[in-house]
């Protein structure tokens, strides 16, 4: 008896969830299908019926984790408020415990695995694109070049601050890109 679509796309939501999560945490090459149905409370033979392939859902992952990101900046540069909308955004991007934690950007988590991947770097395209339209509207001047310098300046604060051995130089990447970003910063900056 075939399974209900509604519990079909409850299995597929939990297998994107751990393969995430695990993703994130030990790259997609260092997870294999197993690790991925194991945490995901499902047996390893069950894979298959959700996903061709673990490329397939690595792309999936990439496009998924992204696209959420480019719809919550999207949501935030509607605002009436493009500085108060800025703010939130980078804020929220480099928050020191976020970037602890690995659940930050998967740009800086995932970048270089999905980078190396055709069918990845293809789905997470349209994310990107959405990311920097979010932050072009919240920008002054010329808003795609400032896009560009923001969101670069970001991700490489985040992938430092992750590099870093020590907590107040990881924090200090993170300030720096914060005062360079944000206009109400960067112009205090001497």
């Amino acid at each position: 008896m075939a399974e209900p679509a509604h519990r079909r796309a409850e299995t597929r939501q939990k297998i994107l969830t751990a393969a995430g999560q695990l993703f994130r945490e030990h790259g997609i090459d260092g997870v294999g299908v197993d690790a991925v149905m194991k945490q995901a409370g499902l047996t390893h033979g069950g894979f298959y019926l959700h996903f061709a392939s673990k490329e397939a859902l690595a792309a999936e992952v990439a496009q998924t984790l992204l696209q959420r990101a480019a719809e919550q900046w999207q949501a935030l540069s509607q605002t009436g408020d493009r500085a108060a909308a800025l703010e939130a955004i980078v804020t929220r991007y480099l928050d020191p415990d976020r970037v602890a934690s690995g659940q930050c950007c998967p740009l800086t988590t995932l970048g270089s695995d999905v980078a190396r991947r055709g069918a990845s770097r293809e789905a997470a395209g349209g994310a990107l694109r959405g990311m920097l339209e979010a932050l072009g509207q919240c920008l002054p001047g010329r808003k795609r070049q400032r896009a560009l310098t923001a969101l670069s300046t970001m991700v490489g604060a985040v992938v430092l601050a992750r590099l870093a051995d020590d907590a107040a130089l990881s924090a200090e990447f993170l300030k720096a890109a914060a005062d360079s970003v944000l206009p109400a910063r960067s112009s205090k900056i001497v």
